[in-house]
């Protein structure tokens, strides 16, 4: 059931964004950075596809992503900043954010502070819901923007990228993104010890 619901939901999306292009794609992006479960691994590929036919450029699909990721991020951050954390816990589950993802989301930002926003921008699930502690916490508006746009930029850059690659079998992708998160989590974890070794 799960299965078939996400199916029609990418195929939907993919018709979206065939029908309305860069504008597509930034919508696509802005609503998966709301929390809501709509995959990027999805959107970004498909518009490096629709690069790889002509139809749009490739630094027109990242902006448009990166932008759309940015403007869908602030509305999480303003339901943490207004809303706080008792909203999020109450109603979240509504628009598909569990405790489970939120809690992560959350001690990762009071664990590693603000550059969280930044790092985890890299990170598929919690990447999504990063902005909502951010909000709670108060964090510096601007800062949470600027970090945002920061991490958004090479997450859109390498899945336009793969996508422009693929072409035609942009879908193709799908079994290695749990592959591609490990290693990016991998990754992070290492520099994150660094980064407290370095401190210490």
């Amino acid at each position: 059931m799960v299965s078939h619901l996400l199916n029609v939901l990418v195929t939907n999306t993919i018709a979206f964004i065939s029908a309305l292009g860069y504008w597509g794609i930034a919508i696509g992006m802005a609503v998966e950075s709301a929390n809501v479960p709509l995959p990027s691994e999805v959107i970004l590929p498909f518009g490096g596809y629709l690069v790889s036919t002509g139809r749009l450029t490739y630094l027109g699909v990242v902006i448009a992503g990166t932008l759309g990721g940015t403007a869908g991020s602030i509305v999480s951050y303003a339901i943490g900043w207004w809303g706080g954390r008792p909203l999020i816990l109450r109603y979240g589950r509504y628009i598909g954010i569990s405790h489970k993802h939120f809690q992560t989301a959350e001690k990762w930002f009071l664990r590693y502070g603000e550059a969280t926003v930044f790092f985890t921008r890299l990170m598929p699930v919690v990447r999504t819901f990063i902005s909502l502690p951010a909000g709670i916490s108060g964090m510096n508006f601007f800062r949470f923007v600027l970090y945002t746009i920061l991490g958004s930029l090479p997450w859109s850059f390498l899945l336009v990228y793969l996508g422009v690659k693929l072409g035609q079998h942009w879908e193709n992708l799908k079994p290695w993104f749990h592959r591609l998160d490990v290693v990016v989590i991998a990754f992070l974890a290492l520099l994150i010890i660094y980064l407290w070794r370095r401190k210490k």
